[in-house]
């Protein structure tokens, strides 16, 4: 379903502020259902799949209608699990970023008690805990629950099934009669319609339908790795395995402008396609995609809804999406028309969770992969142009250069040399070089001024020479520490020659490698900050392209 934008549901502007710093376009469906009545202090039956973005639909109501001046708890909120407890208390300081004043806590078993105490003690507006610990502080008296305006119960049927029936009775039985309550679950079972009709009062039920399911002819797999690492696993898949046409789906708009500049700088056809693009923007992306200029789309979910086409080989998840049926919507694009695809995701973490959640949905296991060696990648590549060659021989379109070999021959070189020599201009050739240029793209403002260098669209300042980045194009990860190298784009280096140098010479451990940023004169490289005097110690006596040059901590701008 199309759903409104954030401003149209009613919350306040802090939220609203905070919602735009995380970058997210538009609400899930349980979340435009949900949260207008939550704000008008009705009671709420949410019936949703893990997963569906279910947190900000409770999150976003009960910080709206918060006191932050006073200290005393005003919101509960039960979850089934430690994991899950802590999980929706960070979300919760996300969401409530620009509150000033804030103070959420999580309560679980198995934590130091004497921590969770000062806490509570100290004075926290939102407690999110497990049933367990939370009566341990009720029976305590450090946890008073007189104040309580609203109270959620994530999960509701998941806390059942683990058998806190007993506990959620006594916790709910507990509060002030007046107070709201909103109940979330998967399904709606006799254990949950009970406590809806015990503790709720006429609470508005809103069901999303889980509709869609993955098709037969994709082959999912997923790669474990970090955030700072997507975009060097995402190279060595496309160079293994170059697609046609293929499409990157991120969560936010401000991981499609970094993942689209990362891509371009590393020298793959991207563009970007994301809601504060104009129409004319949008259209003339999708032209080129469509037509095979562009190959590789970058996009968020509301951005791509309706593309239609049916040529794309591949689907990734950079950012595995919060509700499993936007899983089965985005891999949906390839495999079409009797053809095979491929959807690939990225997962780290927690995503495991979210994992579990689409394969349950899905019913299908998605298989775990080795992320490819550079070894691996390079001899896929020494393969392409082998293949190339055989296929240029065993055709024999090659006349229009026979005179040029026979003045080679004449000159005295050898027929291996002459091969060998063309060869390695074809694989150097087929590099990536950071050459796509958008010619018939005139530099067009964004629908709203950015702020920062992060937020500003990859492609803002591009015009007939290509692609223009200032010095500095992202701050860096935590972690990571930014190394400069004092040769650039005009000094014939390409992405791939730094990315060989910081494996094989500096020794950098698989994967581990940040952002690479190419500038006329210079280049910065991102690396962990425990390997990065590693990586200067190793590479002071390396050449780039057969040139020396200087590597250190980059100063930023002098």
């Amino acid at each position: 379903m199309d759903t409104p934008p954030f401003s149209e549901l009613g919350l306040p502007a802090p939220l609203l502020a905070a919602i735009e710093t995380l970058g997210f376009e538009r609400p899930s469906p349980i979340q435009a259902l949900s949260i207008p009545p939550a704000l008008e202090g009705r009671d709420l039956v949410g019936l949703s799949a893990t997963g569906s973005g279910k947190t900000a639909a409770f999150a976003l109501p009960a910080l709206a209608m918060l006191d932050v001046k006073s200290h005393a708890t005003q919101v509960l909120i039960v979850c089934p699990t430690r994991e899950l407890a802590v999980q929706v208390c960070e979300e919760v300081h996300r969401l409530g970023a620009k509150l000033n004043g804030l103070h959420a806590t999580p309560v679980y078993g198995g934590a130091p008690m004497d921590r969770q105490l000062r806490a509570l003690r100290d004075g926290a507006q939102v407690v999110v805990g497990t049933p367990g610990r939370l009566l341990d502080h009720l029976r305590r008296g450090s946890f008073d629950p007189s104040q309580i305006r609203m109270a959620i119960l994530d999960e509701a049927d998941r806390m059942l099934d683990m058998g806190f029936k007993e506990e959620m009775d006594e916790l709910l039985a507990a509060l002030p009669p007046g107070r709201q309550t909103l109940f979330f679950s998967a399904t709606m079972n006799p254990g949950v319609s009970r406590l809806i009709k015990s503790f709720g009062k006429e609470p508005q039920i809103i069901e999303i339908e889980q509709k869609a399911r993955t098709v037969s002819t994709v082959d999912q797999s997923y790669f474990e790795c970090r955030q700072r690492s997507k975009v060097e696993v995402l190279s060595r898949i496309l160079d293994m395995n170059p697609p046609r046409l293929g499409i990157i789906f991120c969560n936010t708009k401000r991981s499609v402008d970094e993942c689209t500049e990362d891509l371009v700088n590393r020298g793959y056809a991207a563009d970007r396609l994301h809601g504060d693009m104009t129409q004319t923007m949008r259209e003339r992306v999708l032209k080129r995609f469509r037509e095979g200029s562009v190959e590789l789309l970058v996009a968020t979910d509301v951005a791509a809804r309706g593309l239609d086409i049916d040529e794309i080989d591949i689907v990734f998840n950079y950012d595995l999406p919060a509700d499993p049926e936007d899983y089965v919507h985005r891999i949906g694009r390839t495999g079409r028309a009797g053809r095979s695809g491929r959807a690939v995701s990225f997962v780290f973490g927690r995503d495991i969770y979210r994992l579990q959640s689409i394969e349950r949905y899905t019913r299908q296991v998605i298989r775990r992969e080795r992320i490819p060696s550079v070894e691996q990648v390079e001899g896929r590549r020494a393969d392409i142009i082998f293949d190339t060659l055989k296929e240029r021989l065993e055709t024999g379109k090659f006349d229009t250069y026979q005179d040029n070999i026979d003045r080679l021959l004449e000159q005295g070189h050898t027929p291996t040399d002459i091969a060998g020599a063309l060869a390695t201009m074809l694989r150097e050739s087929s590099g990536r070089e950071g050459s796509f240029i958008a010619e018939d793209r005139e530099p067009e403002k964004p629908a709203r001024q950015a702020k920062t260098r992060e937020d500003r669209p990859p492609h803002e300042d591009r015009g007939e020479r290509g692609p223009k980045f200032e010095r500095g194009p992202a701050a860096r990860e935590p972690g990571m520490a930014r190394l400069f190298i004092s040769l650039g784009k005009m000094h014939g280096i390409l992405p791939k020659d730094i990315v060989g140098m910081m494996y094989r010479e500096a020794g950098l451990p698989d994967g581990s490698l940040g952002r690479i940023s190419l500038f006329p004169k210079f280049s910065l490289v991102d690396v962990p900050e425990d390997h990065a005097q590693q990586a200067i110690r190793n590479t002071r006596n390396s050449k780039l392209r057969g040139k020396t040059f200087r590597i250190d901590l980059d100063r930023g701008p002098s």
